[in-house]
């Protein structure tokens, strides 16, 4: 008999918001004794003895609900759930001088409020100019003992999209990273963001469950699957924030952290986010097209010329004190000044809601 091993993620790409996936493993009853590092690595496809005891060294394989060392060996019927990072192994980061707008630091962790337009981390096409180039200039430069091989991931344990603005939590030691990673996987993290979307949404509150996976044609993209045959489970609720008629200012607060998850949600509703060219919202989904308040629109995309989102609040137990802890940032110029203006137009033309 084998063991039962459940992959709580699926492709390492898909795996959204999180950057953690999760192998829960119930050893055979004949197992015979093993040091834990070498089972792991003859089950988990892929896995190599360097990360495995990382993860070990990390507090992120727990055994019955129990950190354990490398040197432990596995008894029958031993439940391991091994949370495992999904970055991968030749991820480099070089360094880069630039500003960072960091709200909050302390000895485990930091909190930095990244604008739109930065990419979180390298990956294809984006190897400069990212938060994480700039957190490892900053680190780096504050303690030149840290190197790309001590800390090669300078504790990312989430990421918000390029274009969307707001709070990102960091995590400066392995035990605040193995602590953060365990509260974003069991979503207890509390996030909730902002958007502007287009419409009138007919009620005041509600909540959104479809699965999101990516979409089957067009693979940069993600799609809602409401039948949940396919994607992964997505629970997003939302409340409206103001009416301005042809556009809706509202609150999101995940459940889940799926990628794209707010912005596939709020289409798959009828409702795209502002300026959303991924998903409809960069064309005039509500209202008649004539010739003035085409301009009016097109001004708007002018001055947040990305999906009207921002990540606006973030809380979680801090790692060590287990006090928990609140973050909320103001909303930033672009998406302020278009809600202006859309409060504005919708109050001189008389919308009624």
């Amino acid at each position: 008999m084998k063991e039962e091993i459940k992959n709580k993620s699926e492709e390492t790409n898909e795996s959204g918001d999180e950057l953690y996936e999760r192998f829960s493993i119930t050893v055979d009853k004949g197992q015979e004794p093993l040091r834990i590092d070498k089972f792991l690595m003859s089950r988990i496809e892929g896995a190599t003895r360097n990360k495995l005891q990382q993860a070990l060294n990390a507090g992120m394989v727990l055994v019955n609900g129990k950190d354990v060392r490398p040197n432990y060996k596995i008894k029958p019927a031993d439940e391991i759930i091994l949370y495992s990072d999904v970055s991968p192994d030749d991820l480099t980061v070089v360094p880069e001088k630039m500003q960072l707008d960091i709200v909050y630091e302390d000895e485990e962790l930091m909190i930095i409020n990244k604008p739109a337009g930065m990419v979180v981390h390298p990956g294809s096409g984006n190897y400069t100019g990212t938060l994480l180039n700039g957190v490892a200039w900053y680190l780096q430069n504050k303690n030149p003992s840290i190197t790309e091989d001590s800390l090669p991931r300078f504790g990312l344990v989430h990421r918000i999209d390029k274009n969307t603005s707001g709070l990102l939590v960091l995590a400066k030691t392995p035990k605040a990273m193995s602590n953060l990673a365990k509260q974003f996987y069991d979503h207890s993290v509390k996030r909730q963001y902002v958007a502007l979307v287009w419409g009138d949404l007919r009620k005041d509150s509600g909540t959104i469950k479809a699965h999101v996976g990516r979409h089957q044609r067009f693979r940069k993209q993600f799609e809602a699957y409401p039948e949940g045959d396919y994607g992964k489970e997505a629970i997003t609720h939302y409340k409206v924030l103001e009416r301005f008629g042809y556009v809706t200012l509202v609150e999101c607060v995940l459940e889940t952290g799926r990628t794209h998850q707010i912005r596939v949600h709020m289409k798959y509703i009828g409702h795209p986010l502002f300026n959303d060219d991924f998903y409809g919202g960069d064309k005039i989904v509500k209202g008649t097209v004539f010739a003035k308040y085409k301009q009016f629109v097109e001004n708007c995309f002018a001055i947040c010329p990305r999906q009207a989102l921002h990540a606006k609040t973030l809380g979680f137990i801090h790692p060590v004190s287990e006090k928990e802890i609140f973050f909320n940032s103001e909303l930033p110029a672009d998406m302020s000044e278009v809600i202006e203006k859309w409060k504005k137009y919708s109050a001189a033309k008389g919308v009624s809601w």
